[in-house]
């Protein structure tokens, strides 16, 4: 039967559920970071996770609930990347099939780890839409199950798995600061900390260049917004969920964008400070205090999750060398 609901039940048995499968990445203090922001840093470094990001967490939990019949048939879904790579190493892991729909203009270093983990990658529309009807038909063909990036409430739980890790060695945290794409980190995130704790405060983060949830947040209701180009690409998203947008409604305090040139900032001064190979989607945290769009005291336990790491190094180091970077859609 399909979940209609994310509780924190839920996360506590994802978390049992998957911990063979990834890694438990540290809270790490970081004061050097700190002096620059004006708070207590301490970063959550999911690039450390087993495939660079933390999409594993929630493609093992929801996978690891799929029956026999449905492993045996194989898997699919449509990712910018790296949900895609967390499916091919799921699927590597346990044996089964797995295909991922990716924009043709996906970083070439997460379709190629995609295909070494035994993945069959589909180079698509970078259409959301477009790339979702072409899975859907392959669905009809192949009987695959879909693992959705964030709308499956199965993949949530696997991502509020970080929340009942920084509650653990931080007990005392304030704030936890989250990117937000298509909503499924934040909303594992949110229920797991309202449910434990719920005098934390969460922030949630997007591109200025795509900023859905932010504009609904406005509206007091969903509403579309065009994807332009960003380099924090993993978090370009044109309209909010249907089953992440109430929970984040409901649970995230707080909503704010931060423009290119603030997360291209943010990425240097994680490299330089942190020493954390981060890609731009992970640094908008860091630059929404940058750019002043969050308010901290000098002593707030602040935890800022940096979700992931596959962007290719070379851009990465025009980044770090102030070379111009183009975003993509």
């Amino acid at each position: 039967m399909e979940k209609l609901s994310l509780t924190i039940d839920d996360i506590k048995s994802a978390a049992i559920r998957i911990a063979p499968y990834v890694r438990r990445t540290p809270l790490l203090q970081e004061e050097a970071l700190g002096k620059i922001l004006g708070c207590d840093v301490y970063v959550k470094p999911e690039m450390l996770q087993i495939t660079g990001a933390f999409k594993l967490r929630g493609a093992m939990s929801k996978i690891l609930t799929l029956t026999p019949k449905e492993l045996s048939k194989g898997i699919i879904t449509s990712s910018s990347g790296n949900h895609g790579q967390a499916c091919a190493y799921a699927g590597e892991k346990l044996g089964i099939h797995v295909t991922v729909v990716l924009p043709n203009d996906t970083p070439p270093l997460k379709v190629n780890n995609a295909k070494r983990m035994g993945a069959e990658t589909i180079l698509w529309d970078r259409s959301y839409d477009k790339r979702w009807e072409k899975v859907h038909e392959e669905v009809e063909k192949h009987g695959y199950t879909i693992v959705h990036p964030y709308e499956d409430f199965m993949v949530m739980a696997g991502q509020g798995t970080i929340a009942l890790e920084i509650l653990e060695d931080l007990k005392d945290v304030e704030t936890i600061v989250v990117p937000i794409g298509g909503g499924g980190l934040i909303s594992g995130i949110s229920t797991a900390v309202k449910a434990l704790k719920p005098s934390v405060r969460i922030v949630g983060v997007q591109a200025a260049a795509s900023p859905a949830y932010a504009e609904s947040r406005k509206a007091g209701k969903p509403v579309e917004v065009p994807a332009n180009p960003t380099v924090a690409d993993g978090i370009s998203c044109r309209r909010p969920g249907k089953n992440t947008y109430p929970i984040i409604e409901k649970n995230v305090d707080e909503i704010v964008t931060v423009e290119e040139n603030y997360i291209l900032e943010a990425t240097k001064l994680v490299a330089k400070e942190t020493k954390l190979l981060a890609e731009p989607t992970s640094c908008v945290v860091v630059a929404a205090v940058l750019s002043k769009k969050i308010q901290l005291r000098a002593d707030e336990k602040t935890a800022f999750v940096l979700t992931s790491g596959n962007w290719d190094i070379d851009l990465l180091g025009k980044i770090y060398n102030d070379i111009k970077v183009e975003g993509v859609h």
